[in-house]
């Protein structure tokens, strides 16, 4: 069975698209059967990987509301054993419809049980916000990746995402751990990102792991999606590509 990561944080702007993409991209090229889920009506991820939403005639939605099987919604990509299960605006739909449904919170695992088997690593992208969808993805996972942007008030903001983690531990999944902290858009040369990673290190210390691997701020990463590429392969000797593939490398070593 997958080892299944979701990517969360209810404050947008974090990288969190961003470390979903090339994450998956990074543990695809390490030889790992992966499968990336775009669990946001936004659609970036499934963008960011160079599939055409518009073209698309079935959804992670589709599967979520039980109209077709997981498999009929799994897309290969330009890395072999990387694997999409894309999304598109329809999704907006699903917390609606499915609001006042019984086992709603276990959608995406009723999914998801009928292809783990075939991956090592299943990597959801939540969208910006502790909607159902997002329960839905803390329900399936084994853990949560918290990206943390490297700014004044990072920190700020985090008790809420920890508590609702707190909360899917004793409501639904006792056995949801947090992955780890990943720094983001983090710049050596200034004190602020050297201070917010001290931060982040003494806030975690002896609770939660913080990576080693930090995200730079890197213009390469900002131009991939707009080529339908993970930075990985957009341009696979830019800093930008070297952290995320040490990250890969990092969370495949354990």
């Amino acid at each position: 069975m997958a080892q299944i990561l979701c990517i969360a944080n209810q404050k947008g702007g974090v990288g969190k698209t961003t470390t979903a993409v090339n994450l998956a991209a990074g543990l695809g090229l390490l030889g790992k059967k992966t499968l990336l889920v775009d669990s946001d009506s936004q659609a970036n991820a499934t963008t960011g990987l160079g599939i055409d939403k518009n073209s698309l005639k079935k959804t992670l939605y589709h599967g979520l509301i039980g109209e077709i099987d997981a498999k009929s919604i799994i897309l290969d990509t330009d890395i072999e054993a990387l694997k999409m299960m894309p999304s598109r605006i329809e999704l907006i739909g699903f917390e609606v419809e499915m609001m006042s449904s019984e086992g709603r919170e276990g959608a995406m695992e009723r999914l998801l049980s009928q292809v783990w088997d075939g991956f090592e690593y299943i990597i959801i992208d939540c969208p910006p916000s502790l909607s159902l969808l997002t329960v839905n993805a803390m329900t399936v996972a084994d853990a949560v990746l918290i990206p943390l942007q490297s700014e004044f008030y990072a920190l700020e903001g985090l008790s809420q995402l920890l508590q609702t983690i707190e909360r899917i531990r004793q409501t639904f999944n006792p056995g949801l751990k947090i992955c780890g902290i990943l720094l983001t858009m983090f710049d050596q040369r200034t004190n602020l990102s050297r201070q917010v990673a001290e931060e982040a290190e003494n806030y975690f210390k002896g609770k939660e792991r913080v990576f080693k691997t930090m995200i730079p701020r890197n213009v390469r990463l900002g131009e991939a999606p707009g080529f339908g590429k993970p930075i990985l392969l957009y341009d696979p000797g830019s800093v930008g590509a070297r952290s995320y593939f040490a990250l890969a490398e990092e969370i495949a070593a354990g």
